[in-house]
């Protein structure tokens, strides 16, 4: 397993964490996991060694890149829920924008130069246009999206004044398991809409609430660019290798998406006919500062990182998804 060139995965042992890191061994990197496993799984870091510790833990920040010697940094280490964020943003401040600055500081003092950024999709808030571009305006509306914005600024800034480069992902929904069925999603508590819904076809919950009937889609509901996790994990690496073939320093910004979308209503039917399930729903109010169509346009990601995903269809994702929930033996 060891042989290939490190790389810190901060927030390896989650769910796209862990994808990014089986990705990085296939590609012949060692993913060395740092995770406080707050949210992150001792049973997903399957492919190079855990380093238990914090953010805000310089000391053994330090001890971990001393060991181990890592070319780069992948960041996945967030709090991510929005609703939260909302309730608590000194929290979320503290660990996204504090936590970060504490890990660029570290790298800066070990000559560690390169690091690929869990960004979202929330940065935009509300459209004014889909799909979007990574030239469109942004305007978080709620502290989550807030924060991953002031870090990307934060790394322009660190580009410009001290030689760190950086490429910043992201990500609109990210969905499915890995296809091999080493890993997948297993939140505590769940908020993401696929495996709530997978949840409901397994018997685990009574129905799924659909928030919103009167957007303007062509049925009614929120629509969406879902895109399978490993495909983002794929992409992480692509964005590992530019920046190790780039010569000059970089900040740049990438959206990572299919380019389409499927409404709540599509992922449903999808699950229905991918479980064989009837999935009960119940109609709920929608919620404030969702967007009624939120698709990206990832062609620079295409064109500069030669990034093509291999599961754009939502029976895919679903179906690898499902194959995952319906496993017992690792959760």
């Amino acid at each position: 397993m060891n042989g290939g060139k490190a790389v810190l995965v901060t927030g390896g042992a989650g769910y796209i964490g862990s994808h990014a890191c089986k990705a990085l061994s296939q590609a012949g990197y060692f993913p060395i996991t740092y995770d406080n496993l707050s949210q992150g799984h001792e049973w997903a870091v399957k492919w190079g060694p855990l380093v238990k510790g914090e953010l805000s833990d310089k000391a053994r920040l330090q001890a971990a890149i001393v060991e181990h010697q890592p070319i780069a940094v992948l960041h996945f280490a967030a709090l991510s829920i929005v609703g939260d964020s909302v309730a608590d943003p000194a929290r979320y401040y503290r660990n996204n924008v504090l936590g970060t600055m504490g890990l660029l500081d570290v790298m800066r003092e070990h000559s560690l130069s390169k690091i690929v950024f869990s960004s979202t999709a929330a940065v935009y808030g509300d459209p004014l246009e889909t799909p979007i571009k990574e030239n469109h305006s942004t305007a978080p509306t709620n502290p989550y999206g807030a924060t991953k914005l002031a870090v990307e600024r934060m790394l322009t800034d660190y580009c410009g004044a001290y030689g760190t480069s950086s490429i910043a992902l992201r990500y609109f929904n990210a969905a499915g398991a890995d296809p091999d069925g080493e890993t997948g999603e297993a939140h505590n508590p769940e908020t993401h809409l696929i495996p709530l819904i997978l949840e409901a076809a397994a018997g685990k919950r009574a129905d799924i609430s659909v928030f919103g009937h009167d957007y303007p889609t062509p049925d009614g509901t929120c629509v969406r660019d879902y895109i399978h996790v490993t495909d983002l994990a794929a992409a992480h690496v692509r964005a590992l290798e530019h920046l190790e073939q780039t010569n000059e320093n970089i900040a740049r910004t990438y959206n990572l998406g299919n380019g389409g979308g499927f409404s709540v209503q599509d992922v449903i039917e999808v699950a229905r006919r991918v479980t064989g399930h009837e999935i009960a729903t119940t109609k709920a109010a929608p919620r404030a500062g969702d967007p009624p169509i939120l698709v990206a346009d990832a062609t620079r990601a295409r064109a500069d990182l030669n990034w093509r995903p291999q599961y754009p269809d939502l029976d895919a994702q679903i179906s690898h998804a499902w194959a995952w929930h319906m496993r017992g033996d690792v959760k």
